[in-house]
């Protein structure tokens, strides 16, 4: 999102996400979500923060076997950039649609994988780019406008 990259960076931080993590999933975007809340970051964009990442962690547990978020903040906005190493997304668009989802049996067991996820994200964000090889993994950046 190359617009975005003028502003002066304020902070920057990197988490590391294990796929099949559940026990620990959600705790990126609790971390997320604390240090917005430090910085004195307005509720509403803490709100919209914490459900996107929340969204891309879990589909980084659930699809992936690792994945890596960097963080960045600057006066105008929130960078959220998702990259993992893992099965991929072999249709973007359809996996945008609300209810479509590749999760396994185990994963729906668990209360997950309603197809929600992407969706979520895109009502939330105001900015979004998503790539991804399938076999190879997938990179979601989200820029949320502060």
């Amino acid at each position: 999102m190359q617009d975005h990259e003028t502003g002066e960076l304020l902070l920057e931080k990197r988490f590391s996400i294990e796929g099949g993590d559940f026990i620990h999933a959600g705790g990126v975007s609790s971390a997320i979500k604390k240090i917005l809340k430090d910085i004195g970051i307005r509720s509403e964009i803490i709100r919209r923060a914490s459900i996107a990442s929340y969204e891309a962690e879990m589909n980084v547990v659930a699809y992936a076997k690792k994945g890596e978020v960097t963080f960045r903040v600057t006066h105008q906005y929130l960078q959220l950039l998702f990259k993992d190493e893992g099965q991929g997304i072999e249709d973007i668009e359809l996996a945008m649609q609300e209810g479509y989802s590749t999760a396994t049996e185990a994963i729906r067991e668990m209360g997950f994988g309603a197809g929600m996820g992407l969706p979520n994200i895109k009502k939330n964000v105001d900015g979004l780019k998503i790539e991804s090889e399938v076999g190879v993994g997938t990179r979601v950046e989200m820029i949320i406008n502060t």
